[in-house]
């Protein structure tokens, strides 16, 4: 397997983890009564900021993993994976891992700077598909 897709595979892991931390602290809070609802309306009960900060987490990074599954598809399949595009997948990695307790501690700017290093590694690995 490549270094690409060995990342994609752990980055896949990583949502596993964001969404157990993220239902953990929404069961906790919100009860299962609401958790496991169609959630028609809007809960009795707020979340803590944390646990709705985990949950934007969690959704952030389906939209970044979206993007990097892209990047590695067109790297494996193209049959161009470098030691740059190895290197690109580890840096996103790095930076989601990162980026979810700094939106959890609410790290501003940090959490916005985070994020775009995971985002310009995703664009480069595509980049290097074209050069």
């Amino acid at each position: 397997m490549t270094p690409e897709l060995t990342v994609l595979a752990l980055a896949i892991l990583l949502q596993a983890v964001q969404f157990v931390a993220y239902a953990i602290g929404a069961n906790r809070e919100l009860g299962p009564g609401y958790t496991m609802s169609a959630r028609d309306s809007e809960p009795s009960r707020s979340m803590s900021p944390a646990t709705a900060r985990l949950g934007r987490a969690f959704g952030n990074h389906f939209e970044g993993l979206i993007l990097f599954t892209g990047a590695v598809v067109l790297v494996t399949l193209s049959g161009q994976a470098t030691g740059f595009t190895a290197a690109c997948a580890w840096i996103y990695l790095a930076a989601r891992v990162v980026y979810v307790p700094a939106y959890a501690f609410g790290w501003r700017p940090w959490r916005s700077y985070i994020w775009i290093v995971g985002f310009l590694a995703t664009v480069a690995m595509v980049i290097s598909t074209l050069i």
